[in-house]
């Protein structure tokens, strides 16, 4: 854990200074996608040490399926064969750690490889193997028409900034950013003449990474102090069950699971903010006119925080882990689209119980928050005070729907997790 936060730290160092002295003005492509990789390569290996061979093997198998596969089944391959090598890793997890701890290891890079690669895959298929009609708008968008070179694609996969805790981006924005059209092209949406400018501005992402960065410390101080004070392991305390009114316990289910947040914030922001200092994540003009730089953000705090419905909940929190399960997963899927994506959602994350409850339980959740809200949300709009008293209502059930569902995802294990449903 330490290395991992004195890598990020680093990266964060080392991405104002690729921004600045190794900007699209100062170095070519090919230099800034060797550094990035070069960078990445010896994150890893710092991290992870022998372990991060696991990295490079699944990087190079499915350079390989790339480049020898047809392209209708590239995106088959590379998927069986990204998931199968994961889930190899994750069960041999079990035996290398402590069951049940979950410890920061090389499984997490894996993961958002694994990502990248059947990201790469399924908008490769698009790009070559699919017409245009028979796109979406966005699979259109994204579609890559050719295949990437070898150093294109280790950049891709291996850039410092992502590396070691992601997130996961679409490869037209990452080859975009390194050749310096990421920013033009989003301010290209934009008629900045009518707003009085003669040229683009040169929007900056130093002011973003300054806000991440107070959230992170703020995240890191909460992680130290609430997640030690309020352990989940509490609430299957024998005398806890005993003693404590059912209302209490449900009270103290929100608490821990509200302090078991903040390591993810502190580092999905900390990420963030690495590649916000490269110059990558920028995202265009809000409705106020102020610069965005949130298209790799990973999570939205408020709305989670504020979230009435389970949907704008899980819309919110992992954000690009989302996105990449509906694109390789939701919109591909032949039938049951919902319940195929949570159970790649659970494969991905491991293979501890805790996660096939959690996503499992997630289907239910999901199928009965959409049949509510279409069948009684229509009532609560006629008056402000019904709508007031619904978003409420909605509130709490959705927040307690939450800590039901993820709290074996925190437990891991078979028996505390029956345990706590009892």
């Amino acid at each position: 854990q330490i290395n991992f936060v004195a890598c990020q730290l680093f990266a964060l160092l080392a991405a104002f200074w690729f921004r600045i002295y190794l900007g699209p003005s100062h170095a070519s492509s090919a230099v800034r996608h060797a550094f990035a990789t070069l960078f990445g390569i010896y994150f890893a290996v710092f991290c992870f040490g022998w372990y991060s061979i696991h990295l490079f093997v699944l990087v190079m198998m499915n350079y390989g399926i790339m480049n020898m596969a047809s392209i209708p089944n590239i995106h088959r391959y590379s998927f069986v064969v990204a998931m199968g090598y994961l889930t190899l890793c994750h069960i041999s997890r079990i035996y290398i750690f402590h069951y049940g701890i979950l410890t920061t290891d090389f499984s997490g890079p894996l993961m958002i490889i694994t990502q990248k690669i059947t990201t790469l895959a399924c908008q490769l298929h698009d790009g070559i193997g699919r017409q245009a009609e028979e796109l979406t708008a966005e699979q259109n968008r994204l579609a890559v028409k050719t295949r990437p070179s070898l150093l294109e694609y280790l950049s891709y996969l291996l850039n410092f900034m992502s590396v070691i805790a992601g997130p996961c981006s679409n490869y037209k924005d990452y080859i975009a950013f390194i050749e310096g059209r990421h920013v033009h092209m989003k301010l290209l949406e934009v008629n900045w003449k009518q707003k009085g400018y003669d040229r683009l501005p040169d929007p900056s992402p130093t002011g973003a990474v300054m806000y991440k960065l107070c959230i992170t410390l703020v995240s890191l101080i909460l992680f130290l102090t609430l997640t030690k004070n309020f352990p989940m392991a509490y609430i299957i305390d024998n005398e806890f069950l005993d003693k404590t009114p059912f209302l209490s316990r449900l009270g103290y289910l929100y608490v821990v699971t509200q302090a078991a947040k903040p390591k993810y914030y502190f580092a999905w922001t900390l990420a963030d903010a690495v590649n916000n200092a490269a110059g990558y994540g920028f995202s265009g003009v809000d409705e106020r006119g102020a610069f965005r730089w949130d298209l790799l953000s990973n999570l939205n705090i408020w709305n989670i925080e504020t979230a009435t419905s389970f949907k704008m909940y899980i819309e919110n929190w992992n954000i690009q882990t989302a996105a990449w399960l509906k694109r390789v997963c939701y919109d591909r899927a032949p039938w049951y689209p919902t319940a195929l994506t949570f159970i790649l959602s659970a494969l991905w994350h491991g293979i501890y119980p805790g996660y096939y409850f959690t996503f499992l339980t997630g289907i239910l959740i999901t199928l009965a928050a959409r049949a509510i809200r279409n069948n009684c949300r229509h009532y609560f709009l006629s008056s402000v005070p019904l709508k007031i008293a619904y978003d409420i209502v909605t509130w709490v059930v959705t927040q307690l729907a939450v800590c039901y569902t993820v709290a074996p995802f925190v437990m891991l294990a078979v028996e505390p997790t029956i345990k706590f449903y009892k």
